[in-house]
Order: C-alpha cells, then sequence, then structure tokens
C-alpha cells in the first residue's frame, strides 16, 4: 500500500487564499476601520473560528495579508542597465507605496509579528537587479535597501510627503557610488 501523496495548494491552501481574497475584497469596498473578521469570514465562506485559530487577531491577518501582496506578481524592468534596473524598481516602489493602499500596507506590516520579512522581500527584487549584471561593481543589497528603500518607507511613514522622485534619483546615484 502506498502513502498518500500530498496535495501542494490543499484545503489549507485554499481557505488561505479565499480569506486573502475577502479581505482584499472588503478593504476596496470599505474603510479598514470598519472591516470585521465576522464580515471575512462570511466572505470567504469560513466560520470566524477558523480566522481566530489561525492568526488570532484581526490585525495579524491584515498583516499576513500585506505581507503576501509585497511579493512582486512580475519581474522587476530589465533596462539594460544596473543603474536603470534600479531606478525603475525605486520609482515603482515609490509609486506603490506612496499610494493609501501601499500605506496601509506598510502599517500594516510594520505591526506584524515578522515586519523583518519585508526586508527580505524587498532584498530579494534587489539581489535579482543585482545578479543581472555580475560585471559591474555591485554596491550590496544592504546599501541599496540603506540608501533607497529606507528613506522611501521613512518618508512615507514618518513625513508628509513622500520622498520626491529628484531626491530618489540622487540617492541611486549615491548608492551606486562605490
Amino acid at each position: 500500500m502506498s502513502t498518500p501523496a500530498l496535495r501542494p495548494g490543499g484545503r489549507s491552501a485554499r481557505v488561505q487564499e479565499s480569506i486573502h481574497n475577502a479581505v482584499r475584497e472588503l478593504l476596496e469596498e470599505q474603510d479598514r476601520a470598519t472591516l470585521t473578521v465576522p464580515q471575512i469570514a462570511a466572505r470567504a465562506g469560513v466560520t470566524p473560528s477558523t480566522i481566530y485559530r489561525r492568526w488570532g487577531e484581526l490585525s495579524v491577518l491584515l498583516a499576513d495579508v500585506a505581507l503576501a501582496r509585497m511579493q512582486p506578481e512580475t519581474e522587476s524592468a530589465n533596462t539594460g542597465s544596473l543603474a536603470g534596473d534600479v531606478r525603475a524598481w525605486a520609482e515603482q516602489y515609490l509609486d506603490e507605496m506612496s499610494s493609501a493602499p501601499g500605506r496601509n500596507m506598510l502599517r500594516d506590516v510594520q505591526s506584524s509579528l515578522k515586519p523583518s520579512y519585508c526586508a527580505t522581500i524587498i532584498g530579494g527584487q534587489l539581489q535579482v537587479i543585482l545578479d543581472r549584471y555580475p560585471n559591474e561593481p555591485q554596491p550590496g543589497v544592504d546599501r541599496l535597501i540603506n540608501m533607497i528603500a529606507a528613506p522611501i518607507v521613512f518618508r512615507i511613514l514618518f513625513s508628509e510627503a513622500p520622498l520626491e522622485v529628484e531626491e530618489l534619483h540622487r540617492l541611486i546615484e549615491i548608492a551606486l557610488t562605490q
């Protein structure tokens, strides 16, 4: 008798996907302050206890959805140069995170139990770009995060206005200078 094969993306994954979809849909329809676990459960077709058992509380679920959304859907732009690729990535990141949904996502991730996961995701995106140009001087992922991503996030979360694109371009030049 053979052992039953595990199904990747089985029932648990389908339930999680349904709940994540419900959260995203509800956030498009209403203010996040009015969102409740029973609403999400009803939309997802599960009981509230399913959500509480898996996430414990609404803020943890919102952070989980935000972290999932931070995963890139497509590979970053390949412009043919390291500076061009970093610039394209940074401009897109600034644009996405400066939006109302982006700011909310950053706040959710910040309040999550694993905010360092955000740096892991960003680091992975930047490493893909660096790997395209093995023969060019490499600034390193940490330098790019510290000099490009960190100022973007800081200004979005703690300032009246996001980082200006011109200042972003200056920071990219400095980051890429050895």
